[in-house]
């Protein structure tokens, strides 16, 4: 694994992070949605992580054989969907609101604010994370071209 490699998995993770971001805050923004396009509430949405890399678990590759048959082995993340919640739709009795049954209750969006909170701070720390990995990366090979200057 070189240099450009790391930089490529720390970039992968930015990116599926700044993505999973994005999504919460569009759960966040739509909390109180109670009509979309398909007449129906709001529903939450979640952001799906797999392993970017081939089908060689990590023990395997430490091997000194597996290594040498394959020199690279891709890593990071990548996003393989966006996933609707299926959780039921909250009710809130509010007999006055526009979109309330004949009973007085609104089929409110399944959006949890506080959930969607945790969520962006776990998104938050994992993003100061990859950026963290690719500064020390960078560093690394400035160190390595220092040497080779001396």
């Amino acid at each position: 694994m070189g240099t450009f490699d790391a930089l490529n998995i720390s970039a992968s993770g930015l990116t599926a992070q700044r993505l999973r971001m994005d999504v919460i805050a569009k759960n966040i923004a739509n909390a109180n949605t109670t009509r979309t396009e398909n007449g129906l509430p709001y529903r939450r949405q979640v952001v799906v992580f797999e392993e970017n890399s081939r089908d060689l678990p990590f023990s395997e590759y430490l091997s000194g054989e597996s290594r040498k048959l394959f020199p690279r082995l891709d890593g990071g993340v990548k996003v393989t969907a966006i996933k609707e919640d299926k959780s039921p739709y909250k009710v809130v009795y509010d007999p006055g609101h526009p979109d309330a049954d004949q009973d007085g209750y609104v089929r409110m969006p399944n959006v949890d604010v506080v959930t969607e909170m945790v969520n962006m701070i776990s998104a938050t720390r994992a993003y100061e994370a990859n950026v963290t990995a690719l500064n020390a990366t960078k560093s690394m090979a400035m160190k390595a071209l220092e040497i080779g200057r001396a």
